[in-house]
């Protein structure tokens, strides 16, 4: 028997059973990105500039919340200190 499949079918086949990340697809997607992202940049280089500041200050208050889990992070650390026995630090004798 002989298989009469084309090369485009070929193609949907091997794409259809990879995924999105390895695909041609997505490294076009990745180029067009990265030139839309340079345009933006060479144009809009002032704007960017201008709000990193404030970038920075509101990527404070999202590192806090999602960098350690809020305020329970602390609650279980100090808890767990507590209840650790204390070590003798130096010799008495």
């Amino acid at each position: 028997m002989h298989s009469h499949q084309t090369r485009q079918d070929q193609h949907d086949a091997a794409a259809s059973s990879g995924s999105f990340w390895g695909s041609r697809t997505f490294w076009v997607f990745l180029g067009f990105l990265a030139i839309a992202l340079t345009m933006l940049l060479s144009e809009h280089r002032a704007h960017f500039l201008g709000a990193l500041p404030l970038l920075f200050l509101l990527a404070c208050p999202l590192l806090h919340i999602f960098g350690h889990g809020g305020h329970t992070g602390h609650v279980s650390q100090s808890n767990e200190r507590k209840s650790a026995p204390q070590e003798i630090v130096g010799d008495k004798s």
